[in-house]
């Protein structure tokens, strides 16, 4: 994987363009923290989200939990899960946590259910991010 800095996991393109985090959950997830990936230093967060390809059907809540390790809340804050669709974050207008110049930031999802237990739910979070050219 192609990175600008040595030890780094995080991702970067050689080229000037939109880079994206994707990663599956399931409610399997509920409660724990999955690694969505890593941000590279310097990169600038401009959309999050969730497309739920199958309905999270705990009795009581099925929300998420979009944001950094350190703030798991800072992108996107119990947005629910219980209708198939693309759903966007809606913490980012807010958040002051869309760029760091100086270190990878990890990002996380955290799926939240209560109720009776969720036998179905399916879907993908996503962070939309872009470099600036001299980053």
């Amino acid at each position: 994987m192609a990175t600008d800095t040595v030890g780094s996991g995080a991702y970067r393109n050689i080229y000037a363009m939109t880079h994206f985090l994707c990663k599956a959950i399931a409610f399997s997830n509920v409660a724990a923290a999955v690694t969505v990936g890593k941000l590279p230093a310097g990169a600038m967060v401009v959309n999050a989200g969730v497309v739920v390809t199958t309905s999270f059907n705990a009795a009581t809540t099925n929300t998420i939990d979009i944001g950094t390790s350190g703030t798991p809340a800072s992108y996107a804050s119990a947005i629910a899960l219980g209708v198939v669709g693309r759903i966007l974050a809606d913490d980012l207008g807010i958040s002051t946590l869309l760029y760091n110049a100086t270190a990878d930031v990890t990002v996380t999802a955290t799926v939240a259910a209560t109720g009776a237990a969720a036998t179905t739910g399916a879907g993908f979070v996503f962070v939309e991010f872009v470099l600036p050219a001299n980053a």
